[in-house]
């Protein structure tokens, strides 16, 4: 008698999940950017390019004039907002982020781009005390401060960047004050981006870019000498305020990089 032969067993396949149930749906919330400094130059630039992305953003200034014009200049609308404050100032810079954290809540990125270089370059035999401590408190204790109170109210992954410059990599006579501020920069970045972590913290050094410092630091001489270093440099041109919004987003959306200078000077550390 032939052996019985089983009947073929269909393959069932397992059910599979929708996709959709292991996916967290995406985060829509606009990115919340303070921008210190975000009334001229750079700072404006950034606020441009972060509003153009969707982002919401606020800009910082001591005048309140020249934030008007740049909230004209940027278009207005609800996702720009614009607060008067002096970052050399602890009362001001506490104002400062206790409003901001009460209009948008948690911020994600905070970015300084202010300084004020009035008199900062001068012969070390002549040079202005005063003038100094200007620097000293704009740009070096105004980020101390700016972290002392931002980091409160931002986001875990979260950023905050500071702007340092070439002078502390390429120093030329007469700019000795500002090499040492810019380097103290670099020093306070990495020490920072160890005590707050994981909020990551940042610093950007730019070369030569063509924004109205220049006008204080050349006056009639201004165009001139950019011209000349144009022609040193490895790109063949002068940095614009874009150009360094740009490395500012870079910092601002890698979440792998803190701890880190990044250097946008048109190859300027080499010649």
């Amino acid at each position: 008698m032939p052996a019985s032969v089983p009947a073929p067993v269909s393959a069932v396949p397992a059910p599979v999940s929708p996709v959709s149930a292991s996916v967290p749906a995406p985060d829509t919330t606009p990115e919340r950017i303070v921008i210190v400094g975000g009334s001229s130059g750079m700072g404006l630039a950034l606020a441009e390019s972060a509003l153009a992305g969707g982002a919401d953003v606020t800009i910082v200034g001591r005048s309140p004039e020249r934030l008007a014009e740049a909230e004209r200049q940027l278009g207005g609308g609800d996702r720009l907002r614009a607060v008067a404050a002096d970052i050399t100032s602890e009362p001001d810079t506490e104002r400062l982020f206790k409003t901001v954290g009460e209009t948008v809540g948690a911020i994600d990125h905070v970015v300084l781009t202010a300084a004020d270089a009035t008199g900062a370059y001068q012969p070390i035999t002549s040079f202005d005390l005063e003038a100094g401590r200007r620097l000293v408190d704009s740009k070096l204790f105004g980020a101390v401060l700016l972290a002392k109170y931002a980091a409160p109210h931002l986001t875990s992954g979260g950023s905050i960047t500071f702007t340092s410059g070439i002078a502390a990599y390429r120093p030329a006579p007469g700019g000795s004050m500002v090499a040492a501020v810019n380097g103290a920069l670099a020093s306070l970045t990495y020490a920072l981006a160890l005590e707050l972590a994981p909020i990551r913290v940042n610093a950007l050094s730019p070369g030569w870019v063509d924004t109205p410092i220049w006008d204080t630091i050349a006056g009639d001489g201004k165009q001139a000498r950019l011209d000349a270093m144009a022609q040193r440099l490895p790109v063949g041109r002068i940095g614009t305020p874009h150009d360094i919004a740009e490395a500012l987003l870079a910092l601002m959306h890698n979440r792998f990089i803190t701890a880190t200078v990044l250097h946008a000077d048109g190859g300027h550390r080499l010649v």
